[in-house]
């Protein structure tokens, strides 16, 4: 039966920059820390593995040897889906008993293994990875590095301690993304990003109020000697820059948009909040955006959740033929 409360640890945290191996490692000792803690949830931030690609907002595009070659190491230093990589972080979530939710840079290994997608990965206490939400859209520079996420990726699960869903950084800005959470019932909405600072966390508290959700408003620490410590080749383009290249930031909040931990500034850290579904039930009394607050009659949201692989089988593209002739 489920629990009307439990808690939720949002970790803010700096990967082992540009390293696959030693990243993991430092989530699954950061996994067994959260659950120590009374945690039935950790959640990490964007592309925690094998960090985020921040050259990106300071190597200029025309730069092309230097950009190949980075863009190559992260690929070489991403996560493939089933691999061991992975296998490593069910396991860490199976010996805590705890749910995790991480960012990824994720090979496209169902297809040419040469792209990268932003990635949140969803496993449960039992080791098992129930989830895998793809970034639609990637910011600006950032689609130097990674391809458009699939739209059938974007979805809300319904686990034994509550319904969770997320979208990553700047896709929580796009409306009607929003709306197909709040539609499906979410109660933990979780946001990791790359962003952090006032603006942010008012878009956070917002999107709490909004949806009448928990929200989980994680970001990554990065300081600038751990970037060059690993690609000093950067050092040129870093000048600058001053000694913290992203703060963090992170909070918590409730319903009513209510700040219930952080923000957490320049440091790292594990922030801990009691996600209690009565006060989210009853919160939507004045407020149910996707049910009474609702006008379906006046507008109407479609969201095509079928995937679009890159790569199908014949009979697949029959089976789809007859089932759109059924449809219509």
């Amino acid at each position: 039966m489920q629990k009307d409360t439990f808690t939720i640890a949002t970790i803010q945290a700096s990967p082992v920059f540009m390293d696959l191996d030693a990243s993991i490692e430092k989530a699954c000792d950061l996994i067994k820390k959260s659950a120590k803690k009374g945690a039935s949830i950790a959640v990490f931030p964007e592309a925690f593995i094998p960090g985020y690609p921040d050259w990106i907002w300071h190597v200029p595009p025309g730069d092309m040897t230097l950009n190949q070659d980075l863009y190559a190491k992260l690929l070489e230093q991403s996560v493939t889906v089933g691999s061991r990589e992975t296998d490593r972080l069910c396991e860490s979530a199976k010996e805590a008993g705890i749910y995790v939710v991480i960012g990824v840079n994720e090979k496209n290994t169902q297809a040419s293994g040469g792209s990268i997608n932003n990635t949140l990965l969803f496993i449960d206490p039992e080791g098992n990875l129930f989830g895998h939400h793809q970034k639609l859209i990637p910011t600006v520079a950032e689609r130097m590095i990674w391809g458009y996420g699939d739209a059938s990726t974007v979805t809300v699960y319904d686990t034994d301690i509550c319904k969770v869903g997320g979208l990553i950084c700047w896709e929580n800005y796009m409306p009607l993304v929003r709306y197909a959470l709040y539609a499906e019932g979410i109660e933990l909405y979780l946001a990791p990003t790359y962003d952090e600072g006032q603006t942010w966390n008012a878009s956070m508290r917002h999107i709490a109020k909004e949806g009448r959700c928990f929200v989980s408003g994680c970001c990554m620490v990065l300081k600038k000697k751990e970037v060059l410590k690993k690609l000093p080749e950067l050092e040129p383009y870093y000048t600058s820059v001053g000694e913290w290249i992203n703060k963090g930031n992170s909070l918590i909040t409730d319903p009513d948009g209510k700040v219930l931990a952080g923000p957490l500034s320049a440091k790292e850290g594990i922030l801990l909040a009691e996600i209690d579904l009565h006060m989210l039930r009853a919160s939507k009394w004045n407020l149910d955006v996707a049910g009474h607050y609702a006008r379906p009659d006046a507008f109407e949201l479609t969201v095509r959740k079928r995937a679009a692989p890159i790569i199908r089988e014949a009979e697949e593209d029959e089976e789809i033929e007859n089932e759109e002739r059924n449809l219509s």
